[in-house]
């Protein structure tokens, strides 16, 4: 893909400012007005998916909607950031996604509005950890358009001709990339930075622990973690893993080309590798730690559609998120499944995704029940997450010593706890 997709779930989101591009006007949004005066206008962001095909479907439900003009920007590069910097402004979108619901900045800071009506009969068959995860004190912040899930995925050519079986635990995972790499193929691709971006949440739950407590205090102040994000620093030093590849962790080109022979990646490669390898990958969690120690883990997340608080068409705006994400089943269905894999995040839609009922997709969705994980929790903030990337960067890629660097991480969580609760 063309941006680091689905850092949801990795799940964290930083704040900076940044220009951002317009679309209907010079100012990035059209005016309040329809274009011919009788229709209210407004503007929907998405990310830049990579999967082909979805820029158009996303412009066809818009096209069909018949109470509004709705104008797509279709937005490459750092989404998150643009995102959240346009919602400080009168510039920004009416409607938007963004990674696992709003930040809780963002809803404290009232730039998105509460959505808990839109549901209606329709809560009970909505996936209760997303509505979970993009609710504060009882209250819906986003709409969840799909659930996103992360995973590693294997060749089984590639291990059974190494005698390799698949990894249960970090150290098999360790010693079978280091059986897997050769002069053409290394053994593991976790993104060009060595999994900075999307290990710091299976680093912790292979650990045994978590962002944060049940009670909302910092959770990885522990050797049991500390050991874990060594492990992460030695597959880096074990040459390994597969760096500077064309594309990054959320593509599976590196994986269909036979740069790697294990990938962490997302469910929505699936259509992708089956094409290029038919029944020739398997899929697995990321391994716990040891015989003793933590679980395996598969993060998962999912975009909701928020509406600005600053909208000036704020009803027509909420209307027509419930039309497009609560009413139109077959849209919904027509999303999460044809342009690359993703579970519904409605029960009921989920029973009829026919395309995640076979082979390594209906595998997934089982890992996915068995072990699936939050990215991460809501009052993990933006100032936190940012905090623990500094420090699995000083790790991973310097060799850090991970106590040290993961007190800093709690020191500035802690604070930001403090803030976000007092």
């Amino acid at each position: 893909m063309t941006i680091s997709r689905r850092q949801i779930l990795g799940l964290g989101t930083g704040l900076a400012a940044m220009a951002v591009a317009g679309c209907g006007s010079n100012s990035g949004r059209p005016s309040s007005g329809g274009s011919d005066g009788s229709k209210p206008a407004l503007q929907q962001w998405y990310h830049q998916y990579g999967e082909a095909g979805t820029q158009q479907a996303v412009e066809k439900y818009a096209k069909a909607y018949p109470d509004a003009t709705v104008t797509i920007q279709w937005s490459p590069g750092d989404y998150e950031k643009k995102a959240a910097t346009a919602l400080l402004t009168d510039q920004g979108p009416d409607v938007f996604e963004y990674p696992n619901g709003p930040t809780i900045d963002m809803i404290k800071g009232n730039q998105v509005v509460e959505l808990t009506d839109l549901l209606g009969d329709a809560k009970s068959d909505f996936n209760a950890g997303l509505l979970e995860r993009m609710s504060y004190q009882g209250k819906l912040y986003a709409i969840p358009q799909v659930i996103d899930m992360q995973l590693l995925v294997y060749r089984k050519s590639l291990l059974s001709a190494a005698g390799v079986q698949p990894p249960q635990t970090v150290d098999e995972l360790l010693a079978a990339a280091k059986k897997l790499t050769n002069a053409k193929t290394k053994g593991l691709f976790v993104g060009n930075d060595g999994g900075v971006g999307v290990l710091g949440g299976p680093a912790l739950w292979s650990a045994g622990v978590d962002y944060l407590t049940k009670d909302n205090q910092f959770g990885f102040d522990d050797p049991a973690a500390f050991e874990s994000l060594r492990k992460l620093r030695e597959f880096w030093t074990s040459k390994v893993l597969l760096l500077g590849a064309p594309t990054d962790w959320s593509d599976p080109a590196a994986f269909t080309q036979g740069l790697t022979a294990m990938q962490f990646t997302g469910l929505w490669t699936l259509p992708v590798i089956e094409k290029a390898l038919p029944g020739d990958y398997g899929v697995l969690p990321w391994p716990k730690l040891n015989a003793t120690t933590g679980a395996p883990s598969v993060p998962v997340g999912g975009y909701g559609a928020c509406v600005n608080a600053k909208s000036k068409n704020l009803d027509a705006a909420k209307k027509y998120v419930k039309w497009l994400w609560v009413d139109q089943t077959d849209d919904q269905l027509d999303f999460a499944q044809s342009y690359g894999f993703h579970v519904p995040a409605r029960k009921s839609l989920s029973a009829k995704a026919d395309k995640l009922k076979s082979g390594p997709a209906a595998d997934a969705v089982k890992l996915l029940n068995e072990n699936g994980r939050p990215q991460n929790p809501l009052l993990w903030s933006p100032k936190a997450s940012s905090a623990y990337s500094d420090a699995l960067n000083k790790i991973i890629r310097s060799g850090a010593d991970p106590a040290a660097e993961i007190k800093t991480v709690k020191s500035v969580t802690e604070a930001e706890l403090k803030r976000i609760t007092g």
